[in-house]
């Protein structure tokens, strides 16, 4: 059986940076308020008149990490791309990324699991590369949520944590089995899916005509929603558990951590994590200040930005974990 390793890494945000500042300039919100609450100071949005997609972001972090990974474009056998906001309801991006970067007709795959979305697409590219049956994967993981934000005073709570981005990620077939992704681990609990959600549009509400003729303006199911204190409880709990069962899996402790890439979902999350493993600040990499919560983005961001400082070297122990909607989290153990 092969392991898998990542080969190339990528990574794209608009230039557009949104200022909490610029913020409390369209809702009642302030500076201090969303640090405080979240340890975010700007994120990235798309132009409004620009053109760009989560499709097209997701393409221009790939050719970054194709060409780091030293590859030429064809040798990709497969593509798996996570994300919530798609630039269809259907078909899905990994389609049109086959397309756009005219790839021959390999397959493409759409993974919907938001914020755990990169780390379930690693672990599905990393089985598919341990069978034998491909040799590179290119998966990505991209956002594009300011289209559909609630900007005023009401959806504060949650739009002034979610910005615009992509990563991206070549796994490739490692003949050396010490390397690598050693493990994965998934898991889901469906009880507390509605926690946080974004209900509409979707089959199991109303009829697509009836939600047209009605054209209200005050249905807020077309808007994310998030019960943040519950989803913080057992955010904090999930991510230390599957930290831990990946460790365990491998006979390994937290003291063997070189770098832990935790989503960005609230630096007050990460923190916390970081306390409760004893890791130093050179242990975990953050950036979520900067970005805000690009969701299925913020790992391959993260990973890409830490890898680029030099923060990751060959034999380096690496954790990605995430939580999020679902609830779903995982966990990926990488001997770099």
């Amino acid at each position: 059986m092969y392991h898998s390793k990542i080969s190339g890494l990528g990574f794209f945000v608009p230039e557009r940076v949104v200022t909490n500042d610029d913020l409390s300039k369209v809702m009642d919100t302030n500076d201090a308020w969303i640090r405080e609450r979240t340890g975010i100071e700007q994120r990235r949005h798309v132009d409004p008149d620009g053109g760009e997609t989560t499709t097209s972001m997701g393409v221009k972090a790939a050719r970054q990490a194709i060409e780091r990974a030293g590859i030429d474009k064809n040798d990709i056998d497969f593509i798996i791309f996570a994300t919530l906001s798609p630039d269809y309801y259907f078909p899905g991006p990994g389609v049109l990324v086959q397309r756009d970067l005219e790839l021959p007709t390999v397959g493409a795959l759409d993974v919907r699991n938001q914020c755990s979305g990169f780390v379930y697409a690693v672990s599905v590219a990393d089985q598919y590369i341990r069978s034998g049956m491909y040799r590179n994967i290119l998966v990505i993981g991209s956002e594009l949520h300011s289209k559909g934000l609630d900007m005023t005073t009401r959806g504060r709570g949650v739009s002034v944590i979610f910005g615009d981005g992509a990563g991206a990620a070549i796994l490739s077939r490692e003949e050396d089995t010490s390397k690598g992704i050693l493990s994965s681990h998934l898991h889901s609990e469906g009880q507390h899916a509605e926690e946080l959600s974004l209900i509409a549009p979707g089959m199991g509400q109303r009829w697509v005509s009836d939600i047209l003729e009605d054209n209200d303006p005050e249905d807020t199911s077309f808007y994310p929603y998030m019960n943040g204190q519950f989803v913080f409880k057992n955010a904090v709990v999930r991510f230390s558990e599957v930290i831990m069962e990946g460790l365990k899996t491998n006979g390994l402790e937290a003291t063997d951590i070189d770098m832990l890439i935790p989503h960005q979902a609230n630096l007050r999350i990460a923190q916390f994590i970081q306390k409760k493993f004893r890791l130093s600040d050179d242990q975990v990499f953050n950036n979520i200040m900067h970005y805000g919560n690009t969701t299925a983005a913020s790992i391959p961001i993260a990973l890409t930005e830490a890898w680029e400082a030099g923060k990751i070297k060959e034999g380096d122990l690496v954790v990605l974990a995430a939580f999020g909607s679902g609830f779903t989290w995982g966990s990926v153990i990488i001997r770099w």
